[in-house]
């Protein structure tokens, strides 16, 4: 197994802005879970320590290379297990996860090609099977970050050194000046009732897709949940997605590319679709139940430092100048303040109830580029326009 050298000194800038910064420090009472495959050990390491000696308890999740982004059963699981394997999920893992109070999840992997290839319907078993799982993590403080590997290199086409030098330099640089430009825009998310997005289909055809956003409430992410960030995101209306989209970017999912795509929806659903390139793989996430047939976030890329497009989604979904809609689940953050509150709870039952928030065992981000050469055309707040000036959305006037 080859690993990327990284400086001691970038490890110790970007585990403390993990703990600091995203989590908002550590103390005795926190049992934080540092969960990544082998590979990201250096990155792992040094958290463990760190946690260690701000008096919180270190749960090390080694999760092994077969298995995307740790859920709770493996490819060999989906393809060699019957399907009552599935549902007979070890008690020990959900109060692992319950126990935590703070999660880490360090992306990379080893060998992404151990769980491609799966079919549609195993796809949608394993994320099934993973939901409730995400549903706890995310209910708690947590954090999502990327370690660069030799696959993750080879994927996004670029030689491991440059490509580690990449992550690392957007890794450690201080998120805090995003928030500015991001305070510019929530309050615009936050008023609007209607979004129409504009983009141009490669055969000529100009698309508009329109969501209502009455019910939520934008939320700016400056790493807090992602590290490095830069987006502005909120939930529509489940029920209220109208038209068409072409999203022209690409973005890896399951071991595979998937690029230019094309939604057609219809009653907030997605009656039709295609991709260029992968589309075998956007049938498993669309099919994978009733919600992933519905969207759960839009939101505005703002990190003008990002001078390069990846593939992965935690660094294209990011770039400033774009935008990105969300295949599945919606975020309970963006319709309750503090999901986890009694309140919360009635709110987001109700919502479920009246179909405004969408559940699904998917959530998967697909990027349009409004930047010069893209597919994107406009974005409207209403009747207010967005723009991008200098790889950052800004109003118009």
């Amino acid at each position: 197994m080859q690993e990327i050298g990284i400086d001691e000194g970038a490890l110790e800038r970007w585990t403390d802005y993990l703990l600091d910064h995203s989590l908002g420090g550590i103390d005795a009472e926190d049992r934080v879970m540092i969960k990544g495959e082998r590979i990201c050990w250096p990155l792992m390491e040094v958290l463990e320590r760190k946690v260690l000696a701000a008096g919180g308890v270190p749960d090390v999740y080694l999760i092994p290379p077969n298995n995307e982004r740790g859920r709770v059963w493996s490819a060999a699981v989906a393809r060699h297990g019957p399907a009552s394997v599935l549902e007979r999920v070890p008690d020990w893992h959900r109060a692992r996860y319950e126990s935590m109070t703070k999660y880490i999840e360090i992306l990379g992997a080893e060998d992404p090609s151990r769980y491609r290839g799966l079919d549609a319907g195993k796809q949608a078993e394993l994320a099934s099977a993973d939901r409730p799982f995400s549903t706890l993590r995310l209910a708690k403080p947590w954090v999502l970050t990327l370690y660069p590997t030799p696959a993750f290199a080879e994927m996004e086409g670029m030689p491991a050194d440059a490509y580690a030098a990449f992550i690392v330099r957007a890794s450690t640089t201080d998120p805090r000046p995003l928030k500015a430009a991001e305070e510019r825009i929530a309050p615009l998310l936050d008023e609007a009732k209607l979004i129409r997005i504009q983009t141009a289909h490669p055969d000529g055809r100009a698309l508009e897709l329109r969501m209502d956003l009455t019910p939520s409430r934008a939320v700016m992410s400056y790493g807090l949940r992602n590290f490095p960030d830069g987006e502005v995101f909120t939930s529509p209306d489940a029920r209220s997605p109208e038209g068409e989209i072409f999203i022209d970017l690409p973005v890896h999912y399951g071991g595979t590319d998937i690029q230019g795509i094309y939604l057609k929806l219809e009653g907030g659903r997605i009656s039709d679709y295609r991709a260029e390139q992968g589309g075998e793989q956007l049938a498993a996430i669309i099919e994978t139940d009733d919600g992933s047939h519905r969207l759960g976030e839009v939101a505005l890329g703002m990190n003008p430092g990002f001078d390069r497009v990846l593939k992965h989604p935690l660094f294209v979904e990011k770039v400033g100048g774009t935008l990105h809609i969300a295949i599945g689940m919606s975020y309970e953050s963006c319709f309750a303040e503090d999901p986890a509150s009694e309140a919360g709870k009635r709110t987001l039952a109700d919502l479920v109830e009246a179909g405004v928030f969408n559940k699904s065992a998917q959530h998967v981000d697909i990027v349009a580029d409004f930047r010069p050469g893209g597919c994107g055309r406009r974005v409207l707040l209403d009747e207010r326009e967005l723009v991008v000036r200098d790889n950052v959305w800004v109003p118009a006037t």
